[in-house]
C-alpha cells in the first residue's frame, strides 16, 4: 500500500502526538556529540581527513567481510548511486512495486543509471521471492529489443514492515547470482530489521554487492553510507558519488555521524527502543493489523470515522492505500515518548 500524503490535523489544545514519520525523530545525542567533536579540528578534505579513512574498517569489521563504505546525505542518492554502478542504461532492475525506488524516489534510479527500467515484482507483505520473481518475470525475453535483467533490490525493511530472514536474503542472492544480476539491499530501516533478528548484521549481507546503509531514520543528521562489498566498483562509485555532487569538501563531519552510530551500538539501541514501541501499538491493534509487526511500522485497517477520531486526540499519522480506505500507516522513532504510545495503544485498544 502506498501513502496517499494526507497527512494528519491535531485538534485545538492537544498536544500533537507524531507517528507519521521516523524522518520527523530528533537527531541522537551521540551523533550531534560526533559533529561537534569534528568541527574544531583541522582536517583534510575529501575523504582525506581520518574519520572519513576508518569507515572501511569499521564497516568490514560490523560485518566480517571487506567492504568499502562512503556517505551521502539522502537515501535517495545512496540507492541510485549503487544502482547505478551494478547496472548498464540498457539494464533492468527487479525491485518490489511499493519499493522506495519505485514510488518515492521521483525517478532518480533511472536518472543515475541513464536509462535502466524497473521491473516490477508482486510478492506478500512487500517481500520477495525466487518463486515470485520467476513468475513475474516470464514474460521477459530479454533479448536485444528489451532490457537485460542486470540486478535484483530488495528493501529491508520492507515497505511493509517485514524483515527477510537471513535464509530468505540467502535464496535471493543465490536465485541473482544463478542469473547473472547483482544484488541490492536499500537498508533505509536495516537497523530496525538487524534489531528484530537478533542484532547479527553479517548474515544479512551475505551474498549483497552494495547495501544503503540506512542512518537518518534511526537517529542520525544528515549522513546515510553506501557499502559496497564488490571491490572491484570501488572506483566507479567514487567517481559516480563526485559527479553527483554527494562528496562534501568537509567530508568528516558525514563519516562522525556514521561513525557515532555504529561503533559503540548506538544504531541498534535506537533501533530496538523504535521496534519496542511498535509491538506496543501491534498489541493494541491486535486482529486490525494489516501484515506482521517485524521493525517499527505498524500497518492498521481503521473503523470507520476512526482517522478523525484519533487526531482529534492529536495523534499524526499518513492514511495509507486507497482514499477513504480508513487504513493507516503508523510509524514508532527511536525516541517516540513512552506516553505517547501508551495513549495511542489504548486509542486503539478502544476501537
Amino acid at each position: 500500500m502506498t501513502f496517499t500524503g494526507r497527512a494528519s490535523k491535531p485538534g485545538a489544545m492537544v498536544t500533537p502526538s507524531n507517528f507519521m514519520s521516523d524522518n520527523a525523530a530528533a537527531v541522537c545525542p551521540e551523533v550531534l556529540a560526533a559533529v561537534a567533536a569534528a568541527a574544531p579540528a583541522q582536517a583534510a578534505g575529501y575523504d582525506g581527513d581520518d574519520w572519513s579513512r576508518a569507515l572501511d574498517g569499521l564497516f568490514s569489521a560490523l560485518f566480517g567481510r571487506p567492504c568499502m563504505a562512503l556517505p551521502v546525505s539522502t537515501g535517495t542518492a545512496a540507492n541510485a548511486l549503487a544502482l547505478a554502478c551494478l547496472v548498464p542504461p540498457w539494464g533492468a532492475i527487479a525491485c518490489h512495486p511499493e519499493a522506495h525506488i519505485q514510488v518515492d524516489e521521483c525517478g532518480a534510479p533511472e536518472f543515475f543509471t541513464h536509462g535502466a527500467k524497473l521491473l516490477l515484482c508482486p510478492g506478500a507483505d512487500g517481500k520477495l521471492t525466487p518463486g515470485g520473481l520467476d513468475a513475474a518475470l516470464a514474460g521477459h525475453r530479454g533479448d536485444v529489443h528489451q532490457v537485460q535483467l542486470a540486478a535484483l533490490s530488495i528493501t529491508q525493511a520492507t515497505e511493509c514492515g517485514t524483515v527477510y530472514t537471513a535464509a530468505e536474503v540467502a535464496a535471493l542472492a543465490a536465485h541473482a547470482r544463478a542469473r547473472g544480476w547483482r544484488l541490492h539491499m536499500d537498508g533505509a530501516r536495516f537497523a530496525n530489521a538487524v534489531a528484530h533478528l537478533g542484532g547479527d548484521p553479517a548474515p544479512l549481507v551475505a551474498g549483497l554487492d552494495a547495501l544503503s546503509f540506512g542512518c537518518i531514520k534511526n537517529g542520525g543528521l544528515s549522513a546515510e553510507a553506501i557499502v559496497l562489498f564488490d571491490l572491484a566498483l570501488a572506483d566507479q562509485l567514487r567517481w559516480r558519488r563526485k559527479r553527483a555532487g554527494q562528496m562534501p569538501s568537509k567530508g568528516r563531519f558525514n563519516a562522525a555521524q556514521i561513525i557515532a552510530m555504529v561503533e559503540n551500538g548506538v544504531w541498534l539501541r535506537n533501533a530496538r527502543a523504535a521496534n519496542a514501541g511498535a509491538q506496543a501499538l501491534a498489541a493494541a491493534a491486535a486482529s486490525r493489523l494489516m501484515y506482521p509487526v517485524q521493525a517499527n511500522e505498524v500497518f492498521v485497517q481503521l473503523a470507520p470515522g476512526e482517522p478523525e477520531r484519533l487526531r482529534a486526540q492529536g495523534f499524526q499519522f499518513y492514511d495509507w492505500g486507497d482514499a477513504g480506505s480508513n487504513q493507516a500507516r503508523l510509524v514508532v522513532s527511536w525516541d517516540t515518548p513512552a506516553e505517547a504510545i501508551a495513549r495511542l495503544a489504548h486509542a486503539l485498544q478502544a476501537g
